[in-house]
């Protein structure tokens, strides 16, 4: 880092399979809970859609306001929104008296995010008034979109939605930015927010990700090849690092934090839970073989922006999804650089959540790091030879004040970030 004084998370919330809030998501992740299940929509088909991680009876309307927003927020956004209020309130602030403590100004919003994928249902009747003898007519589209498409559409699915809504929400005023870098587009965002912070831009940003593998035109577009072909025992199924993996879950959720700097957060009396120490970016070629070469890159870059060495780091919070290949990379690249540090892989209770999945998995050890407990990362039965990590497969005490979480795109994005306990 180049610049000077510290960031700190002063504020966190979750939506996720396995709990909305922290308090909840931290227990169940403690208790070994598993999100993963068979979907009521895909029960009968034997392809591996048929299990995944939704969030159960997901109601956004306590989140939202004013709740006619809602009928232009498909439901990633709403998980979003969601977060964003849950972390602004475990921060501390107060909406009625905001402006008292912080200048809407110099509040930012930086989230990870994708262009969400549409529900077909919501454009059934234009593809059925645009087919004649059961062939699409495409010159007839023009006619009848236009009068059947509901007119602000496209305005649920726009990638930046997320944090527009959030700005409006709270008044923040200041830079706001959306990243779709896949998987590792919350830790970016959260890199981005930090960096603003630090070049004295703003006090406050709201950071995290949001995103769903879940809809059926995500699943089209993106294929089967990566998933787990175990659907029949779905909370078996998501196996980071186990030798018996056979590919990732899918599943859907947010995670969000506040970082202020720590002199803003001292003069409003706040307590943090962690100082961000480090972070670095990078990018693998996903078609080329030297992704251990880019895991061990990123985690000595971020060791070195954190003037940490692998002795003070207590916790790696993994990327692995089950992936045969990446899984074994990126275990690789994490012994011949941290040694025997203990491992985690949160996928293993919810999936691959798209770009929320970072900063939910990062929630996760930070609430670690707060509590200094390792919680378990499930399915871990088997070791591999090829996966020559520390996981721990059971709750344990966390001996030392520092963590580091790895972050990787399907594209090739590689992150890293390091978070010291306060």
């Amino acid at each position: 880092m180049n610049s000077t004084g510290d960031v700190v998370v002063s504020g966190m919330g979750v939506v996720s399979p396995i709990g909305v809030g922290i308090d909840s998501f931290w227990q169940n992740l403690l208790d070994g809970v598993s999100g993963i299940r068979v979907r009521e929509s895909f029960a009968e088909t034997d392809m591996p859609l048929r299990i995944g991680a939704p969030i159960a009876d997901f109601d956004p309307k306590p989140f939202v306001k004013p709740r006619k927003a809602l009928k232009i927020m498909c439901q990633p956004i709403q998980f979003g929104c969601a977060a964003a209020n849950l972390a602004f309130e475990d921060a501390g602030f107060e909406k009625q008296s905001l402006e008292s403590v912080v200048s809407p100004d110099r509040i930012g919003t930086l989230f990870g995010t994708e262009t969400f994928f549409a529900d077909p249902a919501e454009v059934a009747r234009v593809f059925r008034s645009c087919t004649e003898d059961d062939n699409y007519q495409h010159d007839r589209w023009g006619e009848f979109a236009m009068r059947q498409i509901q007119p602000l559409w496209m305005l649920k699915y726009l990638p930046n939605m997320a944090a527009s809504h959030i700005s409006i929400a709270i008044d923040a005023r200041g830079p706001s930015n959306s990243i779709c870098q896949g998987e590792a587009s919350g830790l970016l965002a959260l890199i981005e927010a930090a960096d603003l912070i630090k070049r004295g831009v703003v006090d406050v940003v709201i950071a995290g990700g949001t995103g769903s593998q879940m809809a059926l035109t995500a699943m089209l577009y993106r294929g089967i090849g990566d998933l787990s072909r175990r659907i029949n025992e779905p909370e078996k199924a998501s196996r980071p690092f186990d030798a018996e993996r056979d590919g990732m879950v899918i599943g859907e959720g947010s995670g969000v934090v506040v970082l202020e700097s720590a002199e803003h957060a001292a003069k409003r009396g706040a307590t943090p839970v962690a100082r961000l120490a480090g972070w670095s970016r990078g990018f693998s070629d996903p078609n080329r073989v030297e992704r251990n070469e880019a895991f061990v890159a990123s985690i000595k870059a971020v060791l070195a922006d954190s003037g940490m060495t692998p002795d003070q780091i207590g916790l790696v919070s993994a990327n692995a999804h089950g992936s045969i290949e990446g899984d074994a990379s990126e275990a690789q690249a994490i012994q011949s650089v941290l040694g025997d540090v203990p491992v985690v892989a949160h996928k293993s209770n919810f999936g691959n959540l798209g770009p929320g999945t970072s900063v939910v998995e990062l929630i996760g050890s930070l609430m670690a790091l707060k509590h200094r407990k390792i919680p378990p990362t499930l399915n871990y039965e088997n070791p591999d030879p090829d996966c020559p990590v520390n996981v721990s497969n059971e709750v344990r005490s966390m001996d030392k004040s520092a963590m580091l979480k790895t972050g990787c795109s399907g594209t090739g994005q590689m992150v890293s970030v390091v978070f010291e306990g306060m």
